[in-house]
């Protein structure tokens, strides 16, 4: 699937506040997160398929496991999360891992932006604290003016986020695009009638996240680039 065409209204050269997903749409953790998950849950005598993961993406972590495993009690839900967190930490702070990279070319994108007066900023279903270290494992806090957290802002796709990173920046819906992986990214945008670009390359597919109208949709993390930094 090729780039859907903006909707009247929706031109990408006159939005000054780009905001992003992290996992999946900046990062390329959708694997991690997805081999974190089956071992967290089989730890605690739970299991399920990558794609039953893929589909929580963006949801902040405690909801994502009740999703995934509806028939567990509330202290098993809390010890899959320890689990899940207890391996991931570990593995994506390991030196020189791929999945604790930026997807190909996305950096020198933040660069682009930030050289052309673009503010950025983070909308993610990550805990504070664990975009914090993503952020200083990546050394690229400094690209980012705000950003917003499941522990801080509700989950997705509840938009309270976007409502808190427009608040602090002092910009206005129409001002603002939002890009990520996910269905319920798209839904979050979609609540506020913020433009979204969808990404077919994280979470879901692009067939899924075509269902959810997103104003745009790219297939490679090139094609993303091409699109926020034309002239």
């Amino acid at each position: 699937m090729s780039e859907i065409a903006a909707n009247v209204g929706h031109n990408l050269k006159q939005k000054s506040l780009i905001i992003f997903d992290w996992d999946g749409t900046l990062m390329d953790s959708i694997g991690l997160i997805v081999e974190s998950m089956h071992i967290a849950g089989e730890a605690n005598g739970f299991y399920t398929n990558d794609e039953e993961v893929k589909s929580i993406i963006g949801l902040s972590l405690l909801r994502g496991i009740q999703t995934l495993y509806p028939q567990a009690t509330a202290e098993q839900h809390l010890a899959i999360q320890q689990s899940y967190a207890d391996y991931y930490i570990h593995a994506s702070t390991l030196p020189n891992q791929p999945h604790s990279q930026f997807f190909e070319g996305i950096e020198a994108m933040l660069q682009q932006l930030r050289a052309q007066q673009k503010l950025l900023a983070v909308a993610t279903g990550k805990k504070r604290a664990g975009l914090d270290r993503v952020m200083d494992y990546s050394q690229s806090r400094h690209y980012f003016v705000s950003s917003r957290c499941a522990d801080e802002s509700g989950s997705k796709p509840n938009p309270q986020m976007l409502r808190d990173i427009l608040q602090e920046t002092g910009y206005q819906v129409a001002d603002a695009v939002f890009v990520g992986d996910s269905i319920h990214d798209i839904r979050m945008a979609n609540q506020l009638n913020m433009t979204s670009i969808a990404v077919n390359y994280g979470a879901a597919n692009a067939e899924v996240l075509s269902t959810e109208s997103p104003t745009y949709q790219v297939d490679t993390p090139s094609q993303l680039v091409e699109l926020l930094t034309a002239d």
